[in-house]
């Protein structure tokens, strides 16, 4: 594929050169093929079925939108953006991915941006660059203009507006799904990074092929450094990896996992697992309602590419070409994911608001009890304990009971319709249960200082909290240490 572009130089006003990366076009597996490949299509054709649509804005990113709608589009469809990879052109991405059968099928419009050799000498994305790929500036503004004229064009639901990508595509879509959280309901990363994973070249290669091994809430916090403050929704989100890719390490599905189940304040263990076809297993994360979150597809044996799946099944798409790889269709599953195709994760959601003053009303060694003000046309709530419901009631408190002495936990509430639909989640509150069970752990004098059980002072070993002397600071001294309450460790050698 092609590749990212290590070098950058600028060239006078907002029109970009970069220097490239010779030895892409002779090895371009090993490109950052957060690219498409390398086609014949040239990045300037149109296929048909597309429409160039010019005057979108002020287009600081410099690109090309075009533009698919179904004959019989109705009022208030989804839209779907789709960025092609490095080499590639909106029509390629078009006629390969098989986006556009499903647009027919489901009734919605898609926008494909171009980005051509005048910003990226190998016509990528530029995922890497903070100038392109943060809110409000560069390309990624140019997409966000291209939205708000394809919603005005085509009557399209704002609240089920969507953006895919390819390798550099993926990595762009990572950015801006972080960057405007507020404009996509869900997006899908297809051979991609994590958002904000590189803001130079040298990293976007540290990205590709070692990703940084961050921890979740880390990889969590880049996504809410780049959204606008305050922000409490996030898009749903697929992941795409073949696991023999050697451009993009399969590792960065890993990391996007983490970043995007942080974000939902769900954690690392999927909800459940599926066996697809083309060698595909599916982990799912739910969020608070139940609903799939976050999804990955983990694809074996496959190189860097878009999966696709030739053929006039139900289930399958596109056509095969350089760097489309003949697996599974990966459109139809995304835009199920999404709910295009009528499933309940992608349909409006419940129109009444977030409850308002969530507050813990009191806490016993096993219970925690929850007060919130009511909103208007609510016919019940729904409780969540992390991420998980753990009850309903008609009124506008309740109380969950079987808890562990001293323990925390994080609670959300939703109001739930007549009609059954659950509406926006709150804000969520921490309560912790009164009491503490006592927990003991055997390590040596470094592991426990290691871990905060225990500091050194002068060679020396203390416990932390009560202070006790556990001997010289090395690893040959073994003591049992006893937490007695929050931060208060004592030595229990004889017995815990």
């Amino acid at each position: 594929m092609g590749q990212l572009y290590p070098s950058i130089r600028r060239a006078p006003k907002s029109r970009r050169t970069f220097g490239g990366i010779r030895r892409w076009l002779i090895a371009a597996a090993g490109a950052l093929a957060l690219t498409g490949g390398l086609t014949a299509v040239g990045p300037q054709a149109s296929a048909a079925g597309l429409t160039q649509v010019t005057g979108f804005g002020s287009n600081p990113g410099n690109l090309s939108m075009y533009t698919y709608a179904p004959d019989t589009l109705p009022d208030d469809a989804p839209l779907v953006v789709a960025l092609h990879g490095c080499t590639q052109s909106a029509s390629d991405y078009y006629a390969h991915s098989g986006w556009p059968k499903f647009a027919d099928q489901y009734k919605f419009a898609l926008v494909l941006p171009q980005t051509t050799s005048a910003n990226n000498a190998n016509s990528c994305f530029n995922w890497f660059d903070s100038a392109d790929s943060t809110r409000g500036n560069g390309e990624a503004l140019s997409i966000k203009q291209m939205v708000d004229t394809a919603v005005a064009r085509y009557g399209s639901d704002t609240r089920r507006v969507y953006i895919t990508g390819l390798s550099a595509g993926a990595g762009m879509t990572a950015n801006m799904l972080a960057a405007y959280p507020d404009v996509f309901a869900g997006g899908s990363i297809d051979s991609g990074l994590p958002a904000s994973c590189a803001t130079s070249v040298s990293a976007a290669y540290t990205c590709m092929y070692s990703p940084p091994d961050k921890t979740p809430a880390q990889w969590g916090d880049l996504v809410r450094a780049a959204a606008p403050a305050g922000t409490t929704h996030w898009p749903r989100v697929a992941i795409w990896q073949g696991t023999s890719d050697t451009t993009v390490a399969p590792a960065n599905a890993t990391e996007l996992r983490d970043q995007w189940t942080n974000v939902w304040g769900i954690g690392q263990t999927p909800s459940r697992t599926e066996s697809l076809s083309g060698g595909t297993t599916l982990s799912e994360y739910d969020d608070a309602s139940g609903e799939p979150a976050v999804s990955v597809y983990s694809i074996s044996g496959m190189a860097h590419g878009l999966a696709v799946d030739p053929g006039s099944g139900a289930e399958q798409c596109g056509t095969t070409g350089t760097y489309y790889l003949d697996t599974i269709c990966s459109s139809y599953h995304t835009a199920r994911f999404w709910g295009l195709d009528g499933g309940s994760s992608g349909q409006p959601p419940g129109t009444l608001p977030a409850p308002t003053g969530l507050t813990v009303d009191g806490t016993t060694d096993t219970t925690v009890n929850l007060t919130w003000d009511t909103v208007a046309d609510a016919a019940s709530y729904n409780v969540y304990r992390g991420g998980t419901k753990v009850g309903a009631t008609t009124s506008a408190s309740y109380t969950d009971t079987g808890l562990t002495t001293g323990s925390t936990h994080t609670y959300t509430v939703a109001a739930v319709d007549a009609a059954g639909a659950v509406g926006t989640v709150s804000s969520s509150v921490t309560a912790t249960t009164t009491g503490y069970t006592p927990t003991c752990t055997t390590a040596n004098n470094y592991q426990h200082t290691a871990a905060g059980r225990a500091y050194q002072s002068g060679g020396q070993t203390y416990a932390t909290g009560s202070g006790q002397a556990m001997g010289l600071y090395n690893t040959f001294i073994t003591h049992t240490l006893k937490q007695t309450s929050p931060g208060y460790y004592v030595v229990a050698d004889a017995g815990c």
